[in-house]
């Protein structure tokens, strides 16, 4: 049992599935303790954190700067409502501001921004009679109703509509399709600089140059959700900054306060306004304890030189995994920016989340195929020599069992079927089934913003 454990991880899913709504695949384990990129569960076992916090750990498990920042402001101020004015609110803003542009309005997560970018387009584009709102298919912006409807994959629909109305669907890197549908009544293009759930998809050389342009022929704001690419994940302090594309509005959250949840809405002062008194709030956005916790992680980025250290490391990254796939065929991808890794298969990803865990290194599985990785920004050398070591074995190990399978795929058929009558083996091949539940990044997302 490890020290910080009150009890078994069997205790604890007794426990939860008495009294927690079961709206969530979780892994049969209780996570009880985390330092850096390493977490322990109930019984003492430890992991390397690949995807932690889904993202949100941009830090690591509990960052010193920001776990003293939370001690130091919980004995002053924990809570106080937007009626008045606090310092951390204001210091964190100024912070968040001058490395990028605009002005800030804060919530709590990354779906709540996205409301709040919706609702800002929409009253400032009330003004000339426009509501409508490009996004793109494999893009994921939350759980909320409009951040559902925002989020262009049928399967996060099913069962929950009618949803929102006056949201065009077009292809992520297709800017023809964009232009076709853009029009007098659209007041907006959301779009992720690079679609996270949807598989770490990078956009084409000139499509974010391109939706500024359509933005800019039609009237509409230019809308980036950087929720996942926010807060220096791709190795400049916001995403739009790697590709020289201003948008207008940007959403950020998961990593933006160090695992403390918190979400902000940034946009141009000449639109911020659109975003009027009385039109919109949040009751716990901006409270003193995230924006402490907030500027703690800024200013770790900085005194610890974390933009320099993602980009180092995501060069090794990338050198462990363009190796492995001169030697894997099933690696058909790979798709790098900063600390957003998606490894590309040409089989099922989900299998290797189980097998990793089970070596004691925890990863993500999205979009059937892909392997993703969010690394925390100080992530070190023996980190991410480790983490490839096993995912090397794991997927070795997964394209033997695909090549054993398509071996028997290919029996002839008479023999196949002969095999088949004597209960050895079925023209189809074996099953590879994994230990753990299937828990592929869409069945989760919803803890994501």
């Amino acid at each position: 049992m490890d020290i910080s454990a009150k009890r078994s991880s069997e205790e604890t899913i007794s426990q939860f599935q008495q009294h927690v709504i079961p709206n969530y695949g979780r892994y049969p384990i209780s996570l009880v303790r985390g330092e850096g990129s390493l977490v322990w569960d109930a019984e003492g076992n430890e992991y390397l954190d690949l995807f932690p916090g889904w993202g949100c750990n941009i830090l690591g498990h509990c960052p010193p700067r920001v776990v003293s920042a939370l001690q130091e402001q919980a004995s002053k101020l924990v809570h106080i409502p937007n009626t008045w004015y606090t310092e951390p609110q204001g210091d964190f803003a100024e912070a968040l501001c001058t490395r990028g542009f605009g002005q800030a309005f804060f919530c709590n997560s990354g779906a709540e921004s996205i409301e709040g970018a919706l609702k800002l387009v929409r009253l400032h584009g009330a003004e000339t009679g426009r509501h409508r709102v490009i996004s793109f298919y494999d893009g994921f912006h939350g759980r909320t109703f409009g951040a559902t409807t925002a989020t262009a994959q049928p399967k996060y629909h099913e069962g929950v509509g009618p949803l929102m109305a006056g949201f065009d669907y077009v292809a992520f890197n297709d800017l023809d399709a964009v232009r076709d549908v853009a029009g007098s009544e659209t007041c907006a293009i959301l779009v992720e600089p690079i679609q996270g759930e949807g598989g770490v998809n990078l956009p084409a050389e000139g499509f974010l140059e391109g939706l500024r342009e359509i933005a800019d022929a039609c009237g509409a704001l230019l809308v980036f959700d950087e929720v996942q690419t926010g807060m220096a994940r791709t190795g400049t302090w916001y995403g739009y900054q790697q590709y020289g594309v201003q948008p207008d509005v940007m959403t950020v959250a998961k990593g933006l306060a160090g695992g403390v949840a918190c979400g902000v809405v940034i946009a141009k002062h000449e639109f911020a306004p659109s975003l009027r008194p009385g039109m919109h709030a949040s009751t716990f956005g901006g409270n003193p304890l995230a924006m402490a916790a907030g500027l703690a992680t800024v200013e770790t980025i900085e005194e610890d030189g974390l933009l320099e250290n993602c980009q180092v490391m995501s060069d090794r990254f990338r050198e462990r995994f363009e190796a492995l796939r001169a030697e894997l065929p099933i690696i058909r991808e790979l798709r790098v920016q900063g600390m957003m890794i998606g490894v590309d298969l040409s089989i099922p990803a989900t299998p290797a989340v189980g097998k990793c865990m089970e070596r004691g290194v925890l990863v993500n599985a999205t979009h059937d195929t892909v392997l993703r990785l969010l690394p925390a920004l100080n992530v070190t050398d023996a980190d991410v020599d480790r983490g490839c070591d096993v995912i090397a074995e794991v997927l070795g190990e997964m394209a033997a069992e695909s090549e054993a399978s398509n071996a028997s795929v290919a029996v002839p058929d008479e023999l196949g079927e002969s095999l088949e009558d004597d209960g050895e083996i079925t023209s189809d091949g074996a099953e590879v089934e994994s230990d753990v539940e299937d828990l592929e990044g869409g069945d989760l997302e919803g803890g994501e913003t």
